[in-house]
């Protein structure tokens, strides 16, 4: 894989979502959040191939569940 990183991506993640990925990045001694994201994102391709599917919201992506506008459940976001 190419290691010139010449685009930026921003997300916006729950504390839950956050402490998961910094779960696994102490687990596996990474050494950045970053180096983690691309290493589950890998995981995650592998394990469903890249088949983008047309017309879902970014939404119905998140790691913890959500509710039907894309909040998580029981918040006031």
């Amino acid at each position: 894989m190419n290691d010139l990183r010449a685009e930026r991506l921003q997300i916006m993640l729950s504390p839950e979502e956050l402490a998961a990925i910094d779960d696994f990045r102490f687990k596996h001694r990474m050494p950045t959040r970053a180096a983690a994201v691309r290493e589950l994102l890998k995981f995650g391709l592998a394990a469903v191939g890249v088949d983008a599917v047309a017309g879902v919201k970014s939404s119905s992506f998140g790691v913890f569940g959500r509710g039907p506008d894309g909040h998580t459940e029981g918040g006031n976001d």
